[in-house]
């Protein structure tokens, strides 16, 4: 278990509003997920969460902590120009990360239905993200995403002039994109959507690359079936995705290490 003291970082419990403490926590429990499910890059990659009743404001974290140690306190208000509106006492000089800045605040100022957002570094995402088939409807939970957005690749994102493609790229409605030859990224309303959906993004990536390795061909779909299916998986055809499964994975995360709480 995770000493929380050891990293020197007082409770901003009592200097934010009960809301802003709920979106820490909630934010906090989603780091440990990805960090869980084997989808974290040591201090690199970002999940940011915009701030309730600041809508200019988002939530990222101290770039520096492996995603497994961020707590409540530990993460960084910041608006969309990138100023720090509240630095917690880590003990370290951590700040936040140029490209976790521009491509989060992109989205987050020009996509005001959109308070989640997370980016991932992982071995089947880069995989996928560097096959110029991109990601196939070849199963189930990959037909969720085929129509997924697709960004080229300019460069590591520091270029605050990359932030208009990137937001045109993914789209006014798109949940998912896939981030040519870098990763993945998705985005949702609350954090359980938004992790639901790279959770299952991740999932198709690597049944892809499995099934792929296995040098034998696949089995086709029609196209008819892979419509109806991604029809099937819309927003206002079934409940929001992620929200029934959010208060087990606390509880998950309860058992294992509720220090994400702090």
């Amino acid at each position: 278990m995770l000493d929380a003291a050891q990293l020197n970082i007082p409770s901003l419990r009592d200097k934010v509003s009960p809301e802003e403490w709920q979106a820490r926590v909630d934010t906090a429990a989603c780091y440990r997920l990805i960090a869980h499910y084997g989808m974290a890059d040591q201090a690199a990659n970002h999940i940011s969460m915009r701030v309730p009743g600041e809508p200019d404001a988002f939530l990222i974290n101290a770039y520096g902590m492996f995603y497994e140690e961020i707590t409540a306190s530990s993460l960084i208000k910041i608006d969309h120009d990138g100023n720090i509106l509240l630095r917690p006492e880590t003990g370290y000089d951590y700040g936040v990360n140029r490209a976790g800045f521009v491509i989060h605040s992109a989205i987050h100022r020009a996509r005001p239905d959109v308070d989640c957002i997370i980016h991932t570094h992982t071995w089947a995402g880069m995989a996928v993200s560097c096959l110029e088939c991109g990601l196939l409807p070849m199963t189930q939970t990959a037909m969720r995403f085929a129509k997924i957005s697709y960004h080229d690749y300019q460069s590591v994102a520091i270029d605050l002039a990359e932030q208009e493609s990137l937001v045109a790229d993914l789209g006014p409605h798109n949940n998912a994109m896939i981030l040519r030859n870098h990763g993945l990224l998705t985005t949702g309303s609350t954090i359980p959507e938004a992790f639901n959906a790279m959770h299952r993004l991740e999932l198709s990536c690597k049944t892809q690359l499995a099934a792929m390795a296995c040098n034998s061909p696949l089995v086709p779909v029609p196209q008819q079936i892979i419509d109806k299916t991604y029809d099937l998986y819309q927003p206002g055809v079934r409940r929001p995705y992620g929200v029934l499964e959010w208060p087990a994975l606390l509880r998950m995360l309860d058992r294992r290490d509720p220090s994400y709480r702090d």
